[in-house]
């Protein structure tokens, strides 16, 4: 495909950047190096894990950077790159990203290409290639709407049908809400706004009822011959955010699914698809229906599942068109299933599993934290994906999404991969921070999930007997206690597994501390005047702590009243191992106290909705909270009166449980 067509030249890449991080960058890097890639990554300076691997790493100004063109063009031309992949994300389906980057740098984006990217990329104008190509799609408006317009929709289809409210450009299950009453649809609106870039929505009638997630992987060369790598199910969903993907798919309808990949197939042909892309569809069994719901025109988190039951390395082969290589090359590597749907598919079951950092106790929020050990199961038929390095410490901040690893485990048969899944789950290990695995061991245990009859509904339907199930096998598993036993005799010699520090405590460049020392009542010595000394981090040299610290720091004190440079090491001599996170500046709420209204997770303060006196009632909106671009409500336990408010700023990082707002109790009306 020409440039001028808006994709690659086809020209050999010797030097990729990497405008990604975590376990995607990491395979990306992984492909690469074994197509004798060079490759380039970008980091920031508490989340670099991915880089080890890389030939060089460039240190972001922020990590807000991910998403900066500019500064990424700028990297691009500095470092001398044929290439730039932007794994999935970020920029990855952004056409302006790609069009800057070859006119402003010659540097081509591996992919689709800009002219693609904006009809792919676009949640409305993929709707429109799917109408021009005959493939069945859900009612919706054909432009974005204001909030009169998506109250006229949801009338024109009566008060009993919900409707899904979805970003333009939103993606990863942000910028959706489901709307069953009008009365909710400003609230909703908002929401699903805040977490578009464009601050744009639509709005279509929500499948609900019996549809699964089926989607078809799809990769052309860009001379309008496009094949297809089978279908994957992405069913086990919450908020639209998926977390067990399987491979095939178990609708056991194959007419149905051949159907669904013919009409990928139509939509690529259509555009002359260059690259990876997956296009996804809602299937109903029970009716044979089946609608187009979008386009992602990147690679997918889930694309190990199709390289499972393929044996097709996707990347390597996104690697190879993007240097002008058609599908029928012999230097592509791998056969390719034919243009068709009628085949069956490869005889082998793959699954794949999400571990992320959530608090699901407290609104599946992310669990911020450092992450002193962990362990992943191995064996035949086992893979894990993930940037976390034995050796070398790994924190959980709320700049990124919460994906920790992906776990795909594949066999022969349904009842095989069953069995290797539960029993790899049962081998994970990881402490310092709250996962999901309790989730994901549930899931797997149910019978509903072995016997593939689970609509996308079903997760959230069923989550606490899909967590108590769960909490059972995570409680009863062979190994547990060894673990922690392994952890505990380390710690007591000082040492880890993998040789990580056993910290939990974060310091960062930048913290800084007042300290007063005052003398005790008696205490020897002629001087009883309280003393009062500043220490700030310049840089975090080791965190060990409680055990060790050391750092360059600026001091000073009544003895050195201009800031001196000192370098600092903290040696443990007698000290607890239970130390944790350091707490919020900010006062502390109790969270079953009916007068407090307690953040339940760490975040982002977005806004405080109320002022000091008014009145609010059970359910009012107090707060909102950003976590991983999505924003959350905090509200309002009780009824009453507003007597104090945070002190702390918009745009400001707040701990879990810090005190939003404290009531005066209205008479009679407090929540018990």
């Amino acid at each position: 495909m020409s440039q001028s067509a808006g994709g690659p030249p086809g020209r050999r890449i010797t030097r990729l950047l990497i405008a990604n991080r975590g376990e995607i960058a990491t395979r990306i890097v992984s492909a690469a190096r074994e197509l004798r890639i060079e490759t380039v990554t970008i980091y920031t300076p508490s989340d670099l894990n991915h880089t080890f691997n890389s030939t060089r790493s460039v240190q972001l100004s922020s990590p807000a950077s991910y998403l900066n063109i500019a500064e990424l063009v700028r990297i691009a031309k500095e470092q001398h790159v044929d290439a730039v992949h932007p794994g999935y994300g970020f920029l990855s389906e952004d056409a302006d990203f790609s069009r800057r980057m070859w006119e402003e740098a010659g540097i081509h984006v591996v992919g689709p290409g800009w002219r693609i990217l904006e009809r792919t990329g676009d949640k409305l104008a993929a709707k429109a290639l799917a109408r021009e190509a005959g493939v069945p799609v859900l009612e919706a408006t054909d432009r974005p709407v204001e909030l009169e317009g998506a109250r006229a929709f949801m009338q024109r289809l009566g008060s009993s049908v919900p409707v899904m409210l979805k970003a333009v450009d939103g993606g990863g299950g942000r910028g959706i809400r489901i709307v069953r009453h009008a009365d909710d649809l400003h609230r909703l609106a908002r929401l699903a706004m805040a977490e578009s870039p464009s601050k744009q929505v639509f709005v279509e009638r929500a499948a609900v009822d019996g549809f699964r997630h089926v989607e078809i992987q799809i990769i052309g060369d860009g001379t309008g011959s496009v094949r297809h790598l089978w279908e994957r199910e992405c069913s086990i969903q919450r908020r639209y955010q998926k977390i067990v993907e399987i491979a095939p798919s178990t609708v056991t309808d194959r007419t149905l699914v051949s159907r669904i990949i013919e009409a990928a197939l139509k939509m690529a042909a259509r555009i002359r698809y260059l690259s990876l892309g997956t296009f996804e569809f809602l299937a109903n069994p029970k009716t044979g229906e089946f609608f187009f719901l979008e386009i992602n025109p990147r690679l997918q988190v889930e694309h190990t599942i199709t390289e499972a039951i393929t044996d097709v390395d996707i990347v390597q082969t996104q690697l190879r068109i993007a240097q002008g290589a058609r599908l029928d090359d012999p230097d592509v590597g791998f056969p390719l299933p034919a243009p068709t749907a009628g085949e069956s598919p490869p005889r082998r079951h793959a699954i794949q599993l999400r571990v992320t950092a959530e608090n699901v106790d407290a609104g599946w929020s992310l669990s911020v934290g450092k992450i002193p050990n962990f362990h992943f199961p191995s064996g035949n038929g086992i893979r894990v994906d993930t940037s976390l390095i034995g050796g070398h410490p790994s924190v959980i901040t709320s700049d990124f999404d919460s994906l920790i690893a992906k776990i795909i485990v594949s066999a022969g048969t349904w009842d095989a991969v069953l069995r290797k899944a539960r029993r790899a789950l049962e081998d994970v290990r990881i402490s310092g921070i709250k996962t999901n695995l309790d989730v994901l061991r549930g899931v797997i245990a149910s019978a509903a999930f072995q016997s593939g009859n689970c609509d996308t509904e079903w997760l959230e339907a069923n989550m606490p007997e899909l967590l108590r199930t769960g909490r059972q096998i995570t409680a009863t598993a062979d190994t547990s206690g060894v673990f922690d036993s392994i952890n505990s005799t380390l710690e007591t010699s000082g040492t880890s597994l993998g040789g990580m520090s056993s910290s939990t405590v974060l310091f960062r460049k930048g913290d800084a501390w007042k300290i007063e020392l005052t003398p005790k009542s008696g205490s020897s010595g002629g001087n009883d005047q309280s003393a009062t000394h500043h220490l700030k981090f310049d840089r975090v040299l080791r965190n060990e702590f409680p055990s060790l610290l050391a750092a360059d720091i600026s001091y000073s004190s009544p003895s050195y009243p201009e800031a001196q440079a000192f370098g600092l090491t903290l040696t443990s001599t007698q000290a607890s191992s239970s130390s944790t996170l350091s707490g919020s500046k900010h006062r502390k709420g109790v969270a079953s106290d009916p007068r407090h209204v307690v953040i339940p997770f760490p975040g982002r303060l977005v806004e405080v909705l109320v002022d000091e006196g008014d009145e609010v009632r059970q359910g009012d909106v107090i707060a909102v909270i950003q976590q991983m671009k999505m924003e959350l409500d905090i509200r309002s336990p009780s009824h009453g009166r507003v007597t104090w408010l945070t002190e702390a700023e918009d745009g400001e990082d707040v701990a879990e449980g810090t005190l939003v707002a404290e009531l005066e109790l209205s008479s009679g009306r407090a929540k018990l």
